[in-house]
């Protein structure tokens, strides 16, 4: 069976267009608490978060009526980041886990991500299986067996408590101005009071939601705001989150930006040195630059690559007990803290080795030199197969041809947009430039 609603991270799309309605929240909800309320017990128990778009509400209340008519207690966090929910689920001892965000998408998407009692995201089969139930109607409660509802007030501060734990020893952030953009989105309560707790002096940016400027002009993807800021103030750093703050980008205080990669080698080196790496491997996806290949490689650590989605490299690393990975964008896991990767936490490891080594972060920021890389998007309508087109097809083996021995090549779909995603990394411009203009024009000639 193919997967129809499911992504790689989720189900995802416009607010109030199908998928993201009210009647497929409703159904989805009802789906889940069938999966997982293996028996008649009135016990089950499901918590639920949000981040901070408009539409959050509708989808919020949906998914609760379906969980609830099919017997189980459901308990509302709020707006809290993604990992929270991980937490929280193995935390409460829940069945389950929803989240109900879009990540790094504008405000008018939004998205509904499962976590199994082991707080991690569910199984590609486990969402199969919930996908043919929505065929079959639901088996409803008897009335005395309807769930019940309730808001959990101390959610949020349940996971500050424990990402501050986090934090190596009983350090402190004292004397450490730094500038957090929290994307006007889940954590812009929760990471400002994790770092202030912890003695930072916070700068806040992001921190002021109103249901549709979640990621707008601010956050890991649009790090201009949080860059000016540093600048501004003299900080000596910057953390960015996205929407539900399961990625991070790291600003230097020269405004330069690290994104995933250079946090990941980073880590990957001084775990290394201290024997914490398992097995010396760093997972991490095919998007990953080859200069971080190279830079591992140097010093004795392998690079395990997984396909495009943090759920992917999450899935690995416990296939091979490694407990390092992430991708560029900014998801860092570290499953000795979290079950999916987390921005706060992350940030936190980063200024824990500003505060270990006593360097300014644009010391830390920059530990390989990138392999010149160039990142297309085309967006295309929902139904159509760009990709199969054949001079499409031979654009692309052309291009590969081209690169055999000097770069490579990705094209791929996107998990979470319409979008065809064309990579090419070369240390030659001129023919990067060239191979990624002859596929792109044939892509959009087929579009």
């Amino acid at each position: 069976m193919s997967r129809k609603l499911f992504g790689t991270d989720g189900v995802r799309g416009t607010a109030n267009t199908y998928p993201m309605t009210a009647e497929i929240a409703l159904r989805l909800g009802a789906a889940a608490g069938q999966f997982f309320r293996t028996d008649e017990r009135n016990g089950h128990r499901v918590v639920i978060g949000k981040d901070t778009r408009l539409s959050g509400y509708m989808l919020e209340n949906a998914l609760t009526a379906g969980l609830t008519s099919t017997g189980m207690n459901v308990l509302l966090l709020g707006p809290v980041p993604t990992p929270a929910v991980g937490f929280l689920t193995r935390s409460m001892r829940a069945d389950l886990g929803i989240m109900i965000s879009a990540s790094h998408n504008p405000h008018h998407d939004n998205g509904i991500k499962f976590f199994g009692p082991d707080g991690f995201k569910l199984s590609d089969d486990a969402e199969l299986e919930i996908e043919a139930m929505l065929e079959r109607p639901a088996a409803l409660a008897l009335p005395r067996d309807i769930g019940r509802a309730r808001r959990i007030d101390d959610g949020r501060g349940r996971y500050v408590e424990y990402a501050k734990t986090t934090f190596p020893g009983r350090g402190r952030l004292d004397g450490l101005k730094v500038v957090l953009d929290c994307a006007n989105g889940a954590a812009y309560k929760a990471a400002p009071e994790v770092l202030w707790e912890l003695g930072a002096e916070v700068i806040a940016v992001g921190v002021a939601p109103n249901g549709f400027n979640i990621n707008d002009g601010c956050g890991s993807t649009q790090t201009a705001a949080a860059v000016a800021a540093v600048r501004e103030h003299g900080a000596d750093v910057g953390i960015c989150l996205d929407g539900d703050a399961d990625r991070v980008m790291v600003i230097d205080e020269t405004g330069q930006v690290a994104d995933g990669d250079q946090i990941m080698a980073l880590f990957a080196a001084r775990w290394s040195q201290e024997a914490r790496l398992n097995d010396n491997v760093l997972v991490a996806t095919v998007m990953s630059n080859l200069g971080l290949e190279r830079f591992l490689t140097a010093r004795g650590i392998r690079l395990e690559r997984t396909p495009v989605g943090d759920r992917y490299v999450v899935e690995a690393m416990r296939r091979g007990g490694w407990n390092l990975g992430g991708e560029q964008s900014g998801h860092i896991v570290m499953s000795d803290y979290a079950t999916t990767g987390d921005g706060t936490i992350a940030g936190l490891q980063f200024l824990a080795e500003m505060v270990r080594t006593g360097q300014p972060a644009s010391a830390l920021v920059r530990s390989f030199e990138t392999v010149p890389q160039v990142l297309k998007n085309i967006r295309y309508r929902v139904g159509q197969e760009p990709l199969a087109a054949l001079p499409v097809q031979a654009a692309i083996r052309a291009g590969e041809a081209r690169l055999v021995g000097t770069g490579r090549l990705l094209i791929r779909k996107s998990g979470t947009e319409p979008l065809i995603r064309v990579m090419v990394e070369c240390e030659d411009d001129a023919l990067m430039a060239d191979v990624v203009a002859e596929i792109v024009a044939a892509i959009e000639a087929a579009i």
